[in-house]
């Protein structure tokens, strides 16, 4: 099937013109905003509701994270759904899904343990769908485009959560849980019909029948892991994606506790949306005004951005010029960009789906991870202290990884592993 290029050259720098003058990424970048601003809404309001009813910190807060938790159970034993599945069918199928969810939701015929387990259920399939959509990006825009495409939708997730609470939050005032859930699902049925008018039928990368031998999708999960994670090139490219970015999560994790050591009047908010303009203003200025060459040459320049301005905690900075420093810091995660197309060529193409949902799965379990053991730490020892820690351990990770991350040292390709991919 032919697919529409947004730039005709892999070496000249995409502008946001090429980029949207593609109907098809018009469609998937509407959908995933909206997508995401549901998900912030539901994620809101099932909390509110949860506590209404119960008056639980602790389920509110389960109710919060919920939605989530499962992400990483979808993306160990479901991920190849993500290329067995036409990639339209499969979003569609997964917002309609939702739907039904949030409505039932809204009905208010569960008890909240059952809302809990609902909720719970029906984010198993967020990480194929996210997967889908991802691996769908390089069919619709090449080159340098789809490096500027996937930089605009990381844009778009700061940007469009950032717009969800917001509105989550008026909502919650002018309706009620009960009302924001309704509206939440308007926005799936609204995302559901974006992507099925705008995007064309594409068929699934990978046969069921055919090339996986008959084996269901959990055991061709695990295979197929298993075949992506052996591959030298592979492994290392998701390493350098999952680590020095991540273990910054834990400074982010104990902004909380800092600004609250530093008195009244500073607030941990001012912190995080420091860090969510950096990374914001980072992928804006790298992905469009930065040539593509160049950009996987500052690759690991970029991310040792990430590290060096948190070693400055220690000397528990003041709120504003703690704020800049975090800015600074998460602009770094720009390397990113740098390491997008060698992903992409690395990985084979009728496993994208779930390569691309190996590196999301992943990506949020360190996330996690680290962001747990820097809440552990600040129990014992300064919350300045952990974020330079957290700061240390992302330089540790870009040094040991910097002949991966460096496009002219990177290690050659394996032999594609056909056999195991298949």
């Amino acid at each position: 099937m032919t697919t529409t290029s947004a730039a005709g050259s892999a070496e000249r720098t995409a502008t946001f013109r090429d980029v949207f003058a593609v109907a098809e990424f018009r469609a998937l970048f509407a959908s995933f905003g909206i997508f995401l601003i549901g998900e912030t809404v539901k994620m809101l309001a099932l909390s509110v509701l949860v506590y209404e009813r119960t008056g639980s910190g602790l389920l509110a807060a389960l109710a919060y994270v919920t939605g989530f938790l499962p992400h990483a159970l979808g993306g160990v034993f479901l991920l190849a759904l993500a290329d067995r599945w036409p990639p339209r069918a499969l979003i569609v199928g997964y917002d309609l899904l939702r739907l039904a969810m949030v409505a039932v939701l809204a009905s208010g015929l569960l008890a909240p343990g059952a809302m809990l387990g609902l909720v719970a259920v029906v984010g198993l399939f967020g990480p194929v769908s996210s997967a889908a959509r991802a691996a769908l990006l390089p069919e619709i825009l090449h080159g340098d485009a789809y490096v500027l495409g996937r930089s605009l939708l990381t844009m778009a997730s700061g940007g469009t959560q950032v717009a969800g609470f917001a509105v989550g939050g008026l909502l919650l005032g002018l309706v009620g849980p009960y009302g924001a859930l309704w509206l939440t699902a308007a926005t799936c049925a609204l995302s559901a019909l974006l992507v099925r008018l705008g995007l064309p039928v594409r068929p699934a990368r990978a046969r069921a029948g055919g090339t996986t031998g008959g084996r269901g999708a959990v055991r061709e999960t695990w295979r197929v892991n298993r075949a992506l994670l052996g591959d030298r090139r592979i492994r290392g490219l998701l390493l350098a994606q999952w680590l020095p970015g991540s273990l910054l999560v834990g400074a982010e994790g104990v902004a909380v506790p800092y600004a609250a050591g530093l008195g009244p009047g500073a607030s941990a908010g001012v912190l995080l949306m420091a860090g969510a303009l950096g990374m914001l203003v980072g992928d804006l200025l790298v992905g469009r005004f930065v040539a593509p060459r160049r950009r996987e040459r500052w690759t690991p320049w970029l991310a040792l951005l990430l590290g060096v301005p948190m070693l400055v905690f220690v000397a528990r900075p003041a709120l504003w010029p703690a704020a800049a420093l975090f800015a600074v810091s998460t602009a770094g995660f720009a390397y990113q960009l740098g390491l997008a197309r060698r992903f992409l060529d690395a990985v084979p193409e009728a496993r994208r789906g779930q390569a691309f949902g190996l590196l999301s799965t992943g990506l949020m379990a360190v996330q996690g991870l680290a962001a747990a053991g820097a809440g552990a730490l600040s129990e014992v020892i300064a919350p300045g202290v952990v974020m330079a820690l957290a700061g240390a351990a992302s330089l540790v990770c870009t040094l040991a990884l910097w002949r991966v991350l460096s496009p002219a040292a990177a290690p050659p390709a394996a032999a594609p592993p056909a056999a195991p991919m298949r």
